[in-house]
């Protein structure tokens, strides 16, 4: 089943940097099978008061898969470039199975 990264980030710190980490994130993700679904853009909130960043969802074969290319070498090297310079928030979520039964919260 698949399985997606979802993130809300906020610049906090050095644009060059920043621009360091998105160079490299795409080679990370490969050996993964993951994907950018989406990398910023634009957006509007439809309901609450969320004051989003850039959202980003990456999609990956399996939720096994998106934590181990989370946990991966390659992408923990470059994963200080974001940490350093931004406020994120993450989350790996697994998608529909088909089933229309409830199994988590509602949206």
């Amino acid at each position: 089943m698949s399985a997606y990264v979802i993130a809300d980030v906020q610049l906090t710190g050095d644009v060059g940097e920043v621009e360091q980490y998105r160079a490299g994130v795409q080679a990370t993700l490969e050996p993964y099978g993951g994907r950018f679904l989406v990398r910023g853009g634009a957006y509007e909130v439809i309901e609450g008061d969320w004051q989003p960043g850039r959202i980003v969802v990456l999609e990956f074969p399996s939720a096994e898969a998106a934590h181990e290319w989370n946990d991966s070498a390659a992408y923990q090297a470059i994963a200080p470039l974001r940490t350093r310079n931004m406020d994120s928030k993450r989350l790996i979520v697994e998608g529909a199975t088909g089933d229309t039964g409830a199994t988590g919260a509602e949206s």
